[in-house]
C-alpha cells in the first residue's frame, strides 16, 4: 500500500524570520536545567490587583523577577561576542525578550518582542508592554515592520540583512534582547525547553494543583514548571542554578512589603496557600 503525501514546498515566507534566527544561533552550547515553583503567593497577588482593577499575567510576573535577579548576576546578562576573538561582553540594563504566538498574513508564527530595562520597571508598567504587544496586530504594528520586509527578500538578502540586524553587540540587546521568556503554559504543557538567542532563556508550562509537602505535611498547592536554559560558552551551571533558585525563590515569596510596594521576595502569607482558580496567562 503506498504512502500518500503532498507535494513539498518550501518554508513559508511568514516564517523566514524564525528560520534565519535559528540558523544564528547554532554556536550556542545549551544546557538545561529545571525546577517546580509553588505559585501560591502569585496567584494570590493576582487575586488582589484583580479584585482592583488590574489584571496580571503570570508571564509579567515572571519578567519582573527575572529581571530584578539578573541585575545582581552581570555575567549572565551578558552575551558571546567576536568570531575569531571570542569574548563575553556584559550588558548595562536588563531587557527581557517575550514571544509571542501571533499571525502574520494570515499565517500562524511565532513573535518576539523586547521590553527594555526591566530591572527598573514595575509589574504596571510591564503589564503594559506586554498586552501591547499580545493586543496589536503584527500586519500594522511598526515594531514588526522589519520582520514583514524580511519577508520579502530573497532569502540570501534576507539571512544577510537578518545577520547584520542582531549581528552586533550594539544592537543585540535591543533587538534580541539579554534574557528570554517563553511560554505554552497556556496549553496542557508541564514543562518545555527553549533557546532564545540569550544566555538565559526561561520555559513557562502551566500552572496546576499538584501535591506538595510544606513541613512535613501534604498539601495541595498550585505549581509551576519553570525551565532554564543557558549558553554554556558564556557562564557555567552553578551560576544558571543559582538564577534558577533565585528566579523561584522571588516567585514563591512574591507579595506586598511593609510600605506597601511590591517586591519579589516577602513572605508567606497563609491565605495565599488557601486560594485556588484558573490561571490566565
Amino acid at each position: 500500500m503506498s504512502s500518500r503525501y503532498t507535494a513539498a514546498a518550501r518554508p513559508a515566507r511568514e516564517r523566514l524570520h524564525t528560520l534565519y534566527f535559528l540558523e544564528g544561533i547554532r554556536a550556542f552550547a545549551p544546557v538545561f536545567l529545571d525546577t517546580e515553583v509553588d505559585m501560591a503567593h502569585v496567584r494570590a497577588h493576582r487575586a488582589q490587583e484583580r479584585q482592583e482593577g488590574r489584571r496580571y499575567s503570570v508571564v509579567t510576573y515572571v519578567l519582573h523577577t527575572a529581571a530584578r535577579v539578573l541585575d545582581t548576576h552581570p555575567h549572565a546578562n551578558a552575551a558571546m561576542h567576536g568570531r575569531f576573538r571570542p569574548r563575553v561582553a556584559e550588558y548595562t540594563s536588563v531587557n527581557g525578550k517575550l514571544t509571542l504566538d501571533a499571525t502574520v498574513s494570515g499565517r500562524r508564527v511565532v513573535l518576539s518582542a523586547v521590553l527594555p530595562s526591566l530591572e527598573r520597571a514595575g509589574l504596571e508598567e510591564i503589564q503594559r508592554q506586554v498586552d501591547h504587544y499580545r493586543d496589536g496586530v503584527p500586519d500594522e504594528m511598526p515594531e514588526f515592520a522589519g520582520v514583514r520586509t524580511l519577508h520579502k527578500l530573497p532569502r540570501w538578502l534576507g539571512r544577510r540583512a537578518f545577520r547584520h540586524t542582531v549581528g552586533p553587540l550594539s544592537a543585540r540587546a535591543e533587538r534580541l534582547g539579554t534574557f528570554s521568556v517563553t511560554s505554552l503554559g497556556h496549553r496542557p504543557v508541564d514543562g518545555f525547553h527553549s533557546v532564545g538567542g540569550t544566555t538565559i532563556t526561561l520555559g513557562l508550562g502551566r500552572i496546576t494543583d499538584r501535591p506538595v509537602v510544606r513541613e512535613g505535611i501534604v498539601t495541595v498547592a498550585p505549581v509551576m514548571r519553570l525551565s532554564l536554559s543557558f549558553d554554556h560558552r558564556v557562564i557555567d551551571g552553578a551560576e544558571a542554578a543559582d538564577v534558577l533558585a533565585e528566579v523561584k525563590a522571588g516567585l514563591e515569596g512574591f507579595g506586598p512589603t511593609p510600605d506597601g510596594t511590591t517586591d519579589d521576595g516577602a513572605e508567606r502569607t497563609d491565605a495565599a496557600e488557601d486560594l485556588v482558580g484558573s490561571e490566565e496567562r
